[in-house]
């Protein structure tokens, strides 16, 4: 097995009104020589908005805005916006995150030229409900769908009031490369990982979803397989591209007497048509072992959301036990050689 240093706690609660009950799941890049931070704070109440460190090395906080980057500010994202993701695809910034309005998570997408200022695209996934997606999957005809249709997907179409129910759809990633010239999103309805390809933004239409729950069994993009991902799994960091392929790193959970535990685990992807998996390490990358891993607000989590590659190491940022960032690292080859281990 491969040997994984933990680095410890990078960043903690402060007094702010905006992250004093937690800072979780951050998004990670690198920018002119700079770690460029967006993180998930938390206020009391949880609700979130994002807030924004800079870091001159992998492990050291240099400046802390003492305000929100992003905060919520339309109805889709009122009680929320959770879970950052960024990449950078040419010249534009691509920061995916889920919304939240107290009832419904969504994925959603803002833009940035420089990383200070951000233009929100709004809700990217399907505002489909639950009755709706089982109809749509009957058009498929698939037995393997039959996961999808256990309790932890199964909604109303409305609440009391009549607002609609959507369909639960976390974990939006994308990667940080076009791949034959489609820009390629990962995404998470229970309990696999799908994904979506399309030629630009704009072609994330109704017209669009309808297509592509018809035919939803050709977007399933990666399923559990051992038992530390037996209950379900998830996106975690953007994949990053090294010369054997892509590296994976998502989140897995299974289910114990005490509750779920979450682990970041790690797969190989080919380079040309990710949907193909060459390897997956059968044990979990990072499992919660320490204490703030293991007690929090959230027990029993290691949730990676951001990682980057610095001096030949990959360095994963994840939120621990849902109450603050940490970080652990490996050295590159090594991590890619064990992966070569497990090949299908």
């Amino acid at each position: 097995m491969i040997v994984v240093k933990r680095e410890g706690v990078i960043l903690e609660t402060t007094n702010l009104d905006f992250e004093n009950e937690s800072v979780i799941n951050p998004a990670v890049i690198v920018a002119n020589g700079e770690i460029h931070m967006f993180y998930r704070a938390v206020k009391t109440g949880n609700i979130s908005s994002i807030g924004y460190c800079r870091l001159e090395n992998p492990l050291k906080v240099v400046y802390r805005a003492k305000k929100p980057i992003l905060f919520p500010s339309l109805d889709y994202e009122s009680h929320g916006i959770e879970d950052p993701r960024i990449v950078k695809i040419e010249d534009t910034y691509y920061m995916t995150y889920t919304a939240y309005d107290g009832d419904n998570t969504v994925g959603a997408l803002a833009t940035s030229k420089d990383l200070k200022h951000f233009t929100r695209s709004g809700i990217i996934t399907a505002k489909i409900s639950y009755s709706k997606f089982v109809e749509l999957l009957k058009n498929d005809n698939n037995p393997h769908h039959n996961k999808y249709f256990r309790l932890f997907n199964q909604r109303e179409i409305a609440t009391n009031t009549g607002k609609p129910l959507y369909l639960l759809d976390k974990d939006l990633v994308m990667f940080p490369h076009k791949i034959n010239g489609k820009f390629f999103f990962l995404h998470r309805i229970r309990p696999d990982i799908q994904f979506m390809a399309i030629n630009k933004i704009d072609d994330l239409t109704p017209t669009f979803w309808k297509e592509y729950y018809s035919k939803f069994n050709k977007h399933i993009f990666f399923e559990p397989h051992y038992n530390h991902e037996s209950s379900y799994i998830g996106a975690g960091c953007p994949p990053i591209k090294v010369d054997e392929g892509w590296l994976m790193i998502y989140h897995s959970v299974y289910d114990t007497t005490d509750g779920y535990v979450y682990s970041a685990s790690v797969a190989l992807l080919n380079k040309f048509n990710p949907s193909i998996e060459i390897a997956r390490l059968p044990y979990p990358l990072l499992k919660p072992e320490k204490d703030y891993e293991t007690k929090g607000i959230v027990n029993r989590v290691c949730f990676p959301t951001g990682a980057i590659i610095w001096e030949d190491r990959l360095y994963i940022y994840y939120g621990a036990a849902d109450k603050c960032i940490a970080c652990a690292s490996v050295p590159v080859r090594d991590l890619i050689d064990e992966l070569l281990n497990y090949t299908k």
